[in-house]
């Protein structure tokens, strides 16, 4: 199969080449991220997991040591498939990006050893988003022969509080280069990033800090042009039983048929609990309908009591690539 065909069962649900995946922090979004990577590389394809902050996250995630500004293998995925894995630091690309364009080879590691990276980075902050959405586009659209090297890639994306500036690099670079290759590249990417090549995922937690965040940032993402692909939401509890709540003489009666203990601390704890379960459904169930009014492909992930292991990252990996 060429490497720029999907195969049946997610060609149709997940059909951009570029995931970029967002959130606020704290819902989950590298796992999301690195889970959607696994499940797209089933079934003997190729995908690539990039990250973006530095945080070495990926490498926390899968319990490998930090990754080096090189592509390497990650995991192996069901049917043969592989994830391999990128930490695209912006210095290392800024090197890369002269010696292409400028072909200064030593002498751009020269600059790296004055400082002259990190000065140019810091007073054109804009020039590190251009650079590091730059990688994600070459390893998008790179081909070998006449196959694409990755199926797809999913790209662990800054947090939704600066989706917007990151993926807007046409504006950044506005202020840096009116003409040359900075500019060029700079259209390059927006146009990719704009494209039907690409979907950006958010993912969102059923509370109401990251469901604001996220209708937030798809307001915010429509108004700027860029695809929206699905609304993730992670963690998601198992349903609470709807009906009448159950009285006190209820509960008391049942403990004692059970033959557990039915004093009353107990059954006011169990009462309590049972009402605060009640109250937090209904919120939820808010959350959830201002996500639907969205109008957005709503993807539900369980939440996993072990934590995120390799087991856990397969069972959302499923889930994603299952979803309708």
């Amino acid at each position: 199969m060429a490497a720029s065909e999907q195969p049946a069962e997610s060609a149709g649900r997940w059909p951009a080449r570029l995931h970029v995946v967002t959130g606020k922090g704290g819902t989950g979004k590298t796992s999301v991220a690195a889970a959607l990577a696994l499940g797209l590389a089933a079934g003997g394809r190729r995908t690539l997991l990039v990250e973006v902050e530095g945080r070495q996250g990926i490498a926390q995630l899968f319990g490998t040591d930090p990754f080096p500004y090189e592509e390497r293998h990650l995991a192996d995925a069901p049917g043969g498939g592989e994830v391999r894995a990128l930490a695209v630091d912006a210095e290392e690309a800024l090197l890369e990006y002269l010696d292409m364009f400028y072909k200064l080879g030593a002498a751009g590691r020269a600059l790296r050893k004055l400082g002259a990276i990190d000065f140019a980075t810091t007073i054109a902050p804009g020039l590190r988003d251009v650079l590091l959405t730059g990688k994600v586009k070459e390893a998008t659209t790179r081909t070998s022969g006449s196959r694409r090297a990755y199926d797809a890639v999913v790209l662990d994306a800054p947090p939704t509080g600066r989706i917007g500036r990151f993926l807007n690099v046409t504006a950044e670079t506005a202020r840096l280069a009116k003409v040359g290759p900075i500019k060029t590249q700079s259209e390059g990417v927006s146009a990719l990033l704009r494209s039907p090549m690409t979907a950006v995922h958010v993912v969102t937690l059923l509370e109401e800090m990251p469901v604001q965040e996220t209708l937030d940032a798809v307001a915010e993402l429509t108004q700027l042009g860029f695809p929206v692909g699905r609304v993730v939401v992670n963690g998601v509890r198992p349903p609470v039983p709807a009906g009448r709540a159950v009285t006190a003489a209820e509960l008391k009666r049942g403990l004692a048929a059970a033959g557990l203990p039915a004093d009353g601390p107990t059954v006011a704890g169990l009462v309590e609990e049972a009402r605060d379960q009640q109250v937090r459904r209904e919120l939820e169930d808010s959350l959830r309908a201002d996500l639907v009014d969205l109008g957005l492909p709503l993807v539900e992930l369980p939440l996993l009591p072990e934590g995120v292991d390799r087991a856990g990252l397969e069972t959302l990996a499923q889930t994603l690539v299952r979803a309708d």
